[in-house]
This record gives structure tokens, sequence and C-alpha cells, in this order.
């Protein structure tokens, strides 16, 4: 058994150039669809937010996290752009120096719906009543001797 046995690429998280690969990606895409080169039905007029790319360890391939502006028909969108990832990967190969244009898949993010509906949470009346008793509960507690000395 080696000695160096370090854990899976997947485990260790994405390398610098990973990292480095899916900005550029990220710029590339969101100048590709600022300029409206896409021509869809489904994307006349729609923002398209690239909020992360994440390419694959060999580069070949990436998951383009995307969400349309206001959220509006974004299974849509989406679809529209997996239909015409061919297009969007040729017009990126013509702005980026990679040896290889990464195939892409696109998917909805849903990051933000989910902050959102986390911070609605937090400020709920019952939410702001359980994080505020704690707090004088602690006080309580200390009083008692809790060791039983």
């Amino acid at each position: 058994m080696p000695r160096n046995h370090a854990a899976s690429p997947r485990a260790r998280g994405p390398s610098q150039r990973q990292l480095r690969v899916g900005e550029m990606l990220r710029h590339a895409l969101s100048d590709i669809l600022m300029r409206g080169e896409v021509r869809d039905p489904d994307l006349d007029g729609v923002p398209v937010t690239v909020t992360q790319v994440i390419p694959s360890p060999d580069m070949r391939h990436a998951t383009v996290f995307c969400e349309p502006l206001g959220g509006r028909n974004a299974p849509g969108v989406v679809a529209a752009l997996n239909r015409h990832r061919g297009f969007i990967r040729g017009q990126m190969g013509k702005l980026i120096a990679l040896k290889f244009t990464p195939d892409l898949r696109f998917v909805e993010d849903t990051s933000f719906a989910e902050a959102e509906k986390i911070e609605t949470l937090l400020k709920s009346s019952r939410v702001q009543r359980d994080l505020a008793a704690p707090a004088d509960d602690d006080g309580d507690a200390d009083e008692g001797g809790g060791d039983g000395a």
C-alpha cells in the first residue's frame, strides 16, 4: 500500500487550474450571452446570469450553473441553452485559449432560491423568538451549578 494514499480528486475539491479555467469560461459565456449571439425564442429579451462553471478534471466537460434574471421560465431557458450548446461552444472556442473547448452542460442554479427561502425562514417571528430564547436560558443554566457538587 502506498504511503501517500491521498483522497480521490473529487474528495479534495477542484484544483487551482480548474478554478481558474472555470472563471475564464464563466466570463466567456457571460460575454456570449450578453451580446445576444444565441437566437432562440426562449432566450429573447431574457438576461441570463452565469453563476458558476465547474470544469471536469480533464477539462473536456464543464457544468454551467445559470439562472434567468428574475427566475422567469428557468427550465425553458436552460433547455434552450442546452439546445444551442454546440453553437455556444464554438463561439467560446474563439474567445478562450485552451487546447480543448469543453463540452457544456447547462443546469439551473437554485442556490439563490434556496438562500431566499432560508432568509425568509430566519426572519420569521417564530424563528426570531426561538433564537432569542437561548440567550435568556443560558443565564439560568449557569446558576444551577450543572455538575451537582
